[in-house]
This record gives structure tokens, C-alpha cells and sequence, in this order.
């Protein structure tokens, strides 16, 4: 089966389970159909969940609050101004992300349950304003006689026609969540989520991701919000309350937190399935606990991601060709003798230890320069420093003339700077080709320029490959190949060689030493003298975070203090 093909099997497998639960309605039962309209609400509050919650990992407890403000919002317009639903859905959408856009900022910078309990409190205060501000919301009593859906002054009556409505607006949500998702853009969120640091290694700006993901599920949750106040046609503080944002939770756990699918079938089982059970009397909620408790245990990735793993086992892939290698541009040369990179008094402390001690170092365009010392003298602190990853307590780091000292790691790497891991930080569910793929700025040329660097590292027979299935010396292989599909100027790898075997290693000495003669600065840490030496005709030696030789690497690594910090040391500690 091709690969799309097969790709869209188990959304489409979830998406006929939805309509089959929602059966009822369509042979045009009243209460029916006014499930399924409930069910596309939740739909709609559910995908926006799904996307800050599922693809971002952020446990946001805010969702059911910005589906209340929404409610609110049309409520509010809708009695004192008489307009139609043309004019309250933008206003639900825009109050809920107003607001969200104001929290976002100081909340967006926490993580884990700190996030949670952040927008936690969001929820809780906008419950307290609906009780009390009863002059605006009506306080415990809420708004009453909420007309029902209209655009532009056509009303739209209950029944099949606001079912197909509410749908056809979910259908329009899950369309730019799904947009949101596909290609690179999915792939982002997704390495932004499981690894901060190494999306922002790549350019990613993450708390651009996080805010935009933010302010789409505010967004779908006012809407959301809108329509339950149209359907019901009253709004009162329980829409605010916590057990709305634990439906919802529900929904995206149960349905699968990655599928856009999987939340619609969690939206429709949530609001059918207490219906479908109270055929058993007394036994319908410990029935509804008992199946939600075991869907958790035997299902943590939800209904989608166990469809998704029944349709990999059983249904074959077929793999598609590699896509024609697409060579990068030709590296433009600098004149001159100004450095590329250039550390003046850098100094970094963590606590009372001095990790930096007013390191000097420059690198000129096209120069290939080694770093060594013993363990703990900084090497690792030194690349995390210039790549932005630390902030230098003192000294300044120039990249050409822009000081990036202190500036965030994704525009150090937007700047031309790419680097490697000292443990290569891959997305193991992912293929070698995608996380290759990923670091390519230009969509279009994206797998081409991926296989272009892994044909050149000798990887291009595992592109296809899942890359947590690969032993550690390919995963740095392919971390090294990553860091080529982003064009840099400078390039920093650390113990680049470690895992490698004696072949892989050859293959790597002579990868760097033609980029570095095609004019690309590389600044290598290793412990392996013999194959730095071999690189390159400069060294630089750290010991306690201070340089103590730097120059051509025989002088190098015959200069007493390296031999007694680090060389000496070494020989010491074998005997």
C-alpha cells in the first residue's frame, strides 16, 4: 500500500467509528440530533485542546475557561446589542484569544505542572468574574434567552440544519489543525515538544510554536463556546467550571493527543457513550469509569495511536524511492582575515564554579580548529556558550560583527551556526530521512538537500529507517548530517567521533575535511588526540575552563601543561 495511503487509514478507520456512534441522529431523532450537534462542540473545543496539548505537550488547564469566555462573549452580544451570529462568533474568537494572548506571555515561559497550575488559576479567576460582575454576566443566575444560531439574519433551525453547521465548522477547524501538523511544520512541534533544545539548535523558535498553538486553541475553544450558548440559549458559570476543562481533557487522552481524528471520535464517544450506558441503570457511571480507566492502562496513546500501531503491524509500506539529492548552495568564501567567530573574555560560572575563565578564541572563515582537555575543564560549556545555550556571565561573543553573546539559540543558529550533541538528541519515532529533513529551512528542497547529506555521510541505505533503532555511532552520523541540511557557517561538534567505529570515523575525518576545504568553519571537541591531530593543524587546549595552549597541534600537544594536565593525566590514570 503506498504510504499516504496507508498514513490515512486509521484517521479515516476513526472517523466512519464517529459517524457509526452517532448513528441515531441520522435517521432524525430529535435528541439525536441534538447529541451529534453537542458532539461537533466538543469536537471543535477538543481539536484546539489537541493542538497545545498533543503536538506541543503543554498541559494547559485554561481551555475550558477560554471556552467559557466565548460563551460569555456571545452571550453578552447577542442580548444587550442583538447581533447575529455573523458578528458573535468573531467576537467569541477574539475574546478568548485576546485574553489568551495576555496571559501567554508570562504563562508560556513555565513548564510541567508549574504551566498547569498557571492556567489553573486563569480558569478559577474567570469563574470568580462570572460570579461576581453580575452586572455584565448576570453573576450566579448567568444570561438567559441566548438566541439561537443566525448568519446574517437567517436563522438556522434546530435540528439537521445545526447539526450540519457546527459540523461543517468542526470539518473547518480540524482542516487548519490538521494544516498546522502536516509536513515540517508537524515535525517542528514535534521536536519542539520532545526536545526544546535541539529545535532551537535547528532555528526553531519555540515559544513562537508554543504561542501560536496557544492562541489556536483559544481560538477554537471560543468558539466552541459560542455555539454551546446558541444551542442551549443560556450560559451560566457552570461553562467555567473544572469539569468542562476534564471533559475535554478526556476527550484528547482518550481519542489520541496526536490525532486530529482522534480527538473528533473522543468528542463523540465523551458525549454518546453516558447516553448508550444508562440502558444499565445505577451501573452507567462506574460502567463509564471503569472504561475510561482501562482505556488510560491498556491505551495510553488513545483509540488513534492504537489504531495507527494496528495498521503499521498489519498493513505493509511501501517504500518509496529516495527523492533526487539536492545539493546545497556553494558556500561563499570570505576575503579577508576577520574572524567568523570570535570569544573575548568569556567567563561562565555555575554557582562558585568557574566553568569559563576569560576564554579568548577565534576562528577564521574556513578554519578547522580542535579542542581538547581533561574532563571538566569546559569544552562542552564553551560550545553551549557560543551556540546560545548559556548566557556568558562576562566577555562578549562575536559571530562576523553581530554579538550574539547572550541571544537565544535559535538565532544563533538562524545566524549560520549548527551543532552537534555530545549524546545526539534524534527523534526516535521518526525516520533518519525526516529528522535530516527537518533542519532545511526551504520546504520544497527539504528531502532532497536531507538525502544529499546522507548519501555524502554514507547513510543514505538507513534514510529510511527509524532513527531510535540505530546504533549510537549512525545516530551521530546522522546528528552530523542534520547539522549540514542547515547551511552553517560555523559548525561545532562535540566528540563527534565517540561510538564510532575505526571505518566511520575515517569517513567522518574526511566528510569535515572537505567541508572544511569547501569553506566551512568547524570547531571540533574531542578526546581522541589521534584523530583531531589527524584533522586538523590547530589545537586548543582547556584545563579548568582557562586556555592554556593554542597554536599548530604538535606544538600543541607537546607543551608541558597539556602533557601534564591532560596528556600526562591520561597516561596516569591507564597505569
Amino acid at each position: 500500500m503506498p504510504e499516504l495511503a496507508r498514513r490515512c487509514l486509521a484517521p479515516v478507520v476513526l472517523l466512519v467509528a464517529a459517524l457509526a456512534i452517532m448513528a441515531p441522529a441520522f435517521q432524525g431523532g430529535g435528541y439525536a440530533l441534538r447529541l451529534a450537534t453537542l458532539a461537533a462542540i466538543q469536537a471543535i473545543l477538543a481539536i484546539g485542546y489537541q493542538t497545545v496539548f498533543g503536538r506541543l505537550g503543554l498541559l494547559s488547564l485554561a481551555q475550558g475557561a477560554f471556552f467559557g469566555i466565548g460563551a460569555y462573549a456571545t452571550a453578552f452580544a447577542a442580548t444587550r446589542f442583538g447581533v447575529d451570529a455573523s458578528l458573535t462568533l468573531p467576537i467569541a474568537i477574539a475574546a478568548a484569544t485576546g485574553i489568551a494572548a495576555i496571559v501567554a506571555l508570562p504563562v508560556l515561559r513555565l513548564a510541567s505542572h508549574y504551566l498547569a497550575l498557571a492556567t489553573l488559576g486563569l480558569a478559577q479567576l474567570a469563574l470568580l468574574a462570572a460570579v461576581n460582575l453580575e452586572a455584565i454576566t448576570g453573576g450566579a443566575l448567568g444570561i438567559n434567552n441566548v438566541p439561537g444560531l443566525e448568519l446574517g439574519g437567517q436563522a438556522i433551525a434546530r435540528g439537521w440544519p445545526l447539526m450540519a453547521t457546527c459540523w461543517a465548522l468542526a470539518a473547518l477547524v480540524a482542516v487548519a489543525a490538521w494544516y498546522r501538523a502536516s509536513g515540517l511544520r508537524g515535525q517542528a512541534m514535534d521536536l519542539a515538544r520532545e526536545d526544546p533544545v535541539a529545535a532551537e539548535a535547528l532555528g526553531i523558535d519555540t515559544r513562537v510554536l508554543r504561542l501560536k498553538a496557544f492562541l489556536f486553541a483559544a481560538a477554537a475553544a471560543g468558539l466552541a463556546g459560542a455555539l454551546h450558548a446558541h444551542l442551549l440559549g443560556i450560559v451560566s458559570p457552570e461553562v467555567l467550571e473544572f469539569p468542562v476543562m476534564v471533559a475535554c481533557l478526556s476527550m484528547v487522552v482518550i481519542g489520541g493527543r496526536f490525532s486530529v481524528a482522534g480527538a473528533i471520535l473522543g468528542a463523540v464517544l465523551v458525549v454518546h457513550l453516558p447516553e448508550y450506558l444508562r440502558i444499565t441503570g445505577a451501573w452507567y457511571l462506574a460502567i463509564y469509569g471503569a472504561a475510561m480507566l482501562a482505556m488510560i492502562l491498556f491505551a495510553p496513546e488513545g483509540i488513534a495511536g492504537m489504531a495507527g500501531r494496528l495498521v503499521r503491524r498489519f498493513v505493509p509500506a511501501r517504500t518509496a524511492p529516495l527523492p533526487r539529492p539536492i545539493a546545497p548552495p556553494a558556500p561563499q568564501r570570505a576575503i579577508g582575515a576577520k574572524p567568523i567567530l570570535a570569544l573575548r573574555g568569556v567567563t561562565k560560572r555555575f554557582g562558585g564554579v568557574v566553568a569559563l575563565a576569560r576564554v579568548d578564541l577565534k576562528i577564521a572563515p574556513g578554519e578547522l580548529v580542535g579542542v581538547i582537555g581533561p574532563n571538566g575543564s569546559g569544552k562542552t560549556t564553551l560550545i553551549n556558550t557560543i551556540a546560545g545555550l548559556y548566557k556568558p556571565d562576562e566577555g562578549t561573543i562575536r559571530l562576523d560583527a553581530e554579538d550574539v553573546a547572550g541571544a537565544r539559540v535559535f538565532k544563533v543558529a538562524r545566524a549560520g551556526v549548527a551543532r552537534g550533541f555530545q549524546a545526539p538528541r534524534l527523534m526516535d519515532d521518526r525516520s533518519v530521512l525526516d529528522n535530516v529533513a527537518l533542519a532545511v529551512r526551504d520546504a520544497g528542497a527539504a528531502e532532497g538537500r536531507a538525502v544529499y547529506w546522507l548519501d555524502r555521510l554514507g547513510l543514505a541505505d538507513i534514510a529510511h529507517r527509524r532513527s531510535g533503532d540505530l546504533p549510537g555511532g549512525k545516530r551521530r552520523l546522522v546528528e552530523i548530517a542534520r547539522a549540514m541540511a542547515a547551511s552553517p557557517r560555523l559548525l561545532l561538534l562535540d566528540e563527534p567521533a565517540a561510538g564510532l567505529t575505526p571505518a566511520e570515523q575515517a569517513t567522518l575525518a574526511a566528510t569535515l575535511g572537505d567541508l572544511n576545504r569547501e569553506g566551512l568553519a568547524i570547531l571540533v571537541v574531542e578526546h581522541s588526540v589521534a584523530f583531531l591531530s589527524a584533522l586538523t593543524p590547530r589545537l586548543v587546549c582547556l584545563v579548568e575552563g582557562r586556555v592554556v595552549a593554542d597554536g599548530p597541534a604538535e606544538r600543541v600537544i607537546a607543551d608541558p601543561r597539556v602533557v601534564e594536565a591532560y596528556l600526562g593525566g591520561r597516561e596516569r590514570r591507564r597505569a
